[in-house]
């Protein structure tokens, strides 16, 4: 597999989606949590997604639960959290699982492509955010600390 191209997802609205839809456009893929200490990220992401939307910038976030149970909703209930306390706009993705056997196959390529400190393909928190270039391919890695506005320089260098 040469780019995220050849994986589909469902949507928060249970919509299969290739990510082929996103062809041409960079991404910035995240695995999210509402009850985490990093939640707050999500605005960061909007700004991100507001900002720079119109040059070409599409924001995936994928809900996770593994990270101490701080994604325990349902995908309805996590639509309606990220809608009142953010009010995003970007797409947001069922629930998935990003480590172990039922790693969803997007993070398992995205972990092997870009992995983490020492060569860990383990995702270790919520919050971590992979930069796709528009030509599919994975471009840097980056960890929960990361805020997403610190990531503008970078998608500003591939937009």
């Amino acid at each position: 597999m040469n780019s995220i191209y050849t994986f589909s997802a469902q949507k928060n609205n249970n919509e299969d989606v290739s990510l082929s839809q996103y062809e041409n456009k960079v991404l910035l893929i995240v695995n999210t949590a509402s009850n985490c200490g990093f939640t707050p990220q999500y605005q960061g992401l909007q700004s991100l997604y507001d900002n720079y939307k119109e040059d070409g910038l599409e924001v995936l976030a994928f809900p996770c639960n593994q990270f101490k149970q701080q994604e325990s909703g349902s995908n309805e209930e996590i639509k309606q959290f990220c809608d009142l306390q953010f009010n995003i706009s970007f797409d947001l993705f069922n629930k998935v699982d990003v480590n172990g056997k039922n790693s969803h196959p997007l993070f398992s390529y995205l972990k092997a492509q870009a992995p983490g400190l020492l060569g860990s393909k383990a995702i270790k928190w919520n919050f971590t955010k992979f930069l796709i270039n528009r030509d599919g391919q994975v471009i840097k890695r980056y960890a929960p600390i990361t805020k997403p506005e610190d990531i503008a320089s970078d998608i500003e260098k591939i937009l």
